[in-house]
């Protein structure tokens, strides 16, 4: 393997995202490897491009948010794009937080209900 570049298949293995995920991200413009012919080859930007865009969604970010932020850099740089990663965070704290409160008022009323039924046949 060389250290500096890593094949398609390589990338996929290394992110453990399928080929399809990979070449659609190429189709959206978050990452350009190099070509050699039909081999794509991905460097140090791209893997380090890709890491960020997998945290991204880990973190609830549509692409086209992780898209332009990561434009941000190459446009502005780093400085900028730190500035815009604090308020994107900041939106998706509050965003998540009703997410969670949504989610735990779900879950106690289900709970209610399973208790009342799970009540009833105890009757």
């Amino acid at each position: 393997m060389n250290e500096t570049r890593l094949s398609f298949k390589q990338m996929c293995a290394r992110f453990e995202v399928t080929p399809r995920t990979l070449r659609y991200y190429e189709y959206i413009e978050l990452l350009a490897p190099d070509r050699d012919g039909r081999a794509r080859w991905y460097g140090p930007r791209e893997v380090a491009r890709m890491a960020l865009i997998l945290r991204g969604r880990r973190f609830g970010f549509p692409l086209e948010d992780i898209r332009q932020w990561l434009a941000i850099r190459e446009r502005d740089g780093s400085e900028a794009q730190m500035r815009t990663w604090l308020e994107k965070a900041d939106q998706q704290m509050v965003e998540l937080a009703e997410q969670r409160r949504q989610i735990d008022e779900t879950m106690a009323d289900l709970q209610a209900l399973r208790n009342e039924a799970a009540a009833a046949l105890r009757d």
